[in-house]
């Protein structure tokens, strides 16, 4: 099965199970963008301060074993069967996405991990994550539109379905959004009964300042924030706080790859939103004036105003769309009949294109859909990839 929203099906598997969504302290972080990297920064910190640390993201990268992580680091493959197959066997009326949530739990209370740091999957309400009985704390990074189809149409009702997490006496901190999506989410938490905590303040920005941050955009301060402000609820003492934001490692977030053929700059923005963002990291970071775009995304996202934002920053003649892998794509030659460029058969060749426009000095853009630069990252690297699988 592909995506559901719903809890029934998970609160009765992990019941068959004996809870194991139970056993171990754990944050659960929603939001449009960001919830990744938060959920990452958090990791970082609460290892930092010496904790046992599991984190659960979706979707991966290169690796399905890439979601779910002990200490920073995935599962390996044996342990990975295991839950896997456990969760197969014991509850096989689940969906793709409830089966990985329920095999990260199982794995979670194996390790007895000291905290859990959990992303939601899709909205936040009625995902399979949700049944986390009791978090240290919760959070919603930035809300913006994205799977429409399913969450609403406005940003507060986007906002409504993120806001489901709150639980009653459970701190939510919310990172920096527009007043309405804002006053939708505090009327939600307080009729949970959960307080709210605003990621921004004197001691998160003082520690910012003063700490580097290795993820690059200036989006990623105000994750840093959301971050910080839960580190606090969780205890976690300043020192370890800035440790643990500066070791942290997220993939595929304006990551630059530098290889034998030029520099690379590969972002998984696959919204509008997240196009933006990278609109402004382009227009603002000093990077090279020479570029190339290699653009593609899946059909049911919002691809036009994503490439309305992008494509004015690239020549015609450097623009290359393609097809990524996993759920059907938007064709290549309509986004090229909206913004003309040449049309690439592969991922591979869409790269050549554009280094061949971009010089070997040259930046070379890859955007658009996750699962197009987890090829392309693969690749550039040599990393061993699994199947696409666009849940």
């Amino acid at each position: 099965m592909g995506m559901r929203l719903g809890l029934d099906a998970m609160r009765g598997a992990c019941a068959r199970f004996d809870h194991p969504e139970g056993a171990f302290a754990s944050v659960h972080v929603a939001g449009t963008n960001g919830k990744g990297s938060v959920s990452a920064m958090v990791e970082s910190i609460a290892r930092a301060a010496g904790m046992r640390t599991g984190l659960f993201t979706s979707p991966h990268l290169a690796r399905f074993a890439e979601r779910i992580r002990i200490d920073g680091e995935p599962i390996d493959d044996p342990t990975l069967t295991r839950a896997l197959e456990r969760a197969l066997d014991g509850a096989p009326e689940l969906s793709f996405f409830e089966t990985a949530t329920l095999a990260a739990f199982l794995v979670f209370r194996e390790a007895k991990v000291d905290i859990a740091v959990v992303e939601v999957g899709l909205g936040g309400r009625l995902d399979s994550t949700n049944v986390l009985p009791a978090p240290r704390a919760t959070a919603i990074t930035r809300v913006a539109f994205d799977h429409m189809d399913r969450l609403g149409d406005t940003l507060v009702a986007i906002a409504g379905e993120k806001a489901g997490i709150a639980k009653a006496g459970v701190p939510l901190v919310v990172g920096g959004t527009d007043p309405e999506v804002r006053e939708a989410i505090d009327a939600l938490a307080r009729a949970a009964g959960a307080p709210v905590l605003d990621a921004d303040g004197d001691d998160a920005r003082a520690l910012l300042t003063r700490t580097p941050l290795p993820l690059a955009g200036e989006h990623q301060t105000a994750n840093a924030g959301v971050a910080y402000r839960l580190a606090r609820v969780l205890g976690i003492d300043d020192g370890a706080i800035a440790r643990g934001l500066a070791a942290t490692r997220w993939p595929g977030r304006m990551e630059r790859i530098d290889g034998p053929d030029g520099p690379y700059l590969i972002d998984a923005a696959h919204n509008p939103d997240g196009a933006a963002a990278l609109a402004r990291h382009l227009a603002t970071a000093g990077l090279p004036a020479k570029r190339a775009l290699v653009f593609g995304a899946l059909a049911d996202k919002a691809w036009p105003e994503m490439i309305d934002r992008l494509a004015p920053l690239f020549p015609a003649a450097s623009r290359v769309y393609v097809a990524p892998p996993g759920r059907a794509p938007a064709p290549p030659e309509t986004i090229a009949a909206r913004h003309p460029g040449a049309v690439a058969p592969s991922i591979d060749e869409a790269c050549a294109l554009a280094r061949a426009s971009a010089t070997h000095d040259g930046l070379v853009v890859v955007t658009g859909s996750i699962f197009l630069i987890g090829h392309v990252r693969s690749a550039r690297l040599g990393l061993p990839t699994d199947p696409p699988v666009a849940l």
